[in-house]
């Protein structure tokens, strides 16, 4: 049963999210306090695609990954706390509110993304969430974020 992880590596977050290459931002995720809170973690390498346009000579991992990033640690969260293991869950972005970028992540950063619930429930389909994106302890990026769960029908 999934509920009793604490932490969830590569192998088990690709049993949860439906992403792969080069869209799975994640690469695990720890502390996992049920359906409360979880730490994730992105080593940021020069040989991911977006550095090859974002930008040429100076390449920063665009914001826009790193709040798909903190929501990926979301959906691991919730996929271990719900026992959502090789069970096709999705989970679509409805909201993105008060995101602020603070600092540049560059190859070689390590992101350490803090997720914390806001609202939502077991058997629930919206959820809300923050995190805060930090490199060496300095935040990079901050949001609020809404998801909609699309759960499979479970066979009775």
């Amino acid at each position: 049963m999934t509920q009793d992880l604490k932490r969830a590596d590569i192998q088990i977050i690709q049993r949860i999210l439906p992403h792969r290459y080069p869209f799975l931002l994640v690469d695990k995720v720890e502390e996992i306090d049920g359906t409360q809170s979880s730490v994730g973690y992105k080593n940021v390498t020069m040989n991911e695609p977006h550095f090859q346009g974002h930008f040429p000579g100076t390449p920063i991992m665009p914001g826009v990954t790193i709040v798909e990033a903190m929501a990926q640690t979301a959906g691991v969260m919730i996929g271990v706390a719900l026992d959502q293991l090789d069970r096709n869950m999705l989970i679509y972005f409805m909201s993105i509110d008060n995101c602020k970028f603070r600092r540049k992540v560059v190859p070689g950063d390590v992101l350490r993304m803090d997720v914390k619930t806001l609202r939502g429930k077991p058997g629930g389909k919206i959820w809300k969430f923050s995190g805060v994106a930090t490199v060496d302890g300095e935040m990079a990026a901050e949001a609020e974020f809404m998801a909609m769960l699309d759960l499979p029908k479970v066979d009775a």
